[in-house]
């Protein structure tokens, strides 16, 4: 099983970046999909989740400012991340979960700075 987090980098506040995770290796229809990121010397925090069954949650500090989707076609997840603000520079980290197993990427840089 791979989860491949692409996308990230570096932008100035108030800017956009859409980040990508590649899957294989597993039925990814049949896994509910997150993101999560990791400050440095924070705990790793949720970000989003896309169920098998259409629903959609957030974490309230993405809200109105983050969109996750998936294509299930393409097994790929993505967070589309706008209004980005310096907090939230982090690890973003791609995650699939059901009942029976769980898997993450290795994750992708996200620096929101001047």
């Amino acid at each position: 099983v791979q989860l491949v987090e692409s996308g990230g980098g570096l932008v100035q506040p108030g800017g956009s970046l859409k980040l990508s995770c590649a899957v294989s290796g597993l039925a990814f229809s049949a896994y509910h999909m997150s993101w999560y990121h990791q400050a440095p010397g924070k705990e790793r925090e949720w970000v989003s989740t896309f169920y098998t069954d259409g629903r959609i949650y957030y974490a309230d500090s993405a809200k109105g400012r983050f969109t996750i989707s998936r294509d299930n076609a393409q097994n790929t997840v993505f967070l589309q991340m706008n209004s980005l603000k310096p907090e939230d520079t982090a690890v973003y980290l791609c995650n699939a979960h059901n009942t029976w197993s769980e898997f993450w990427g290795q994750g992708t840089q996200v620096t929101v700075s001047i």
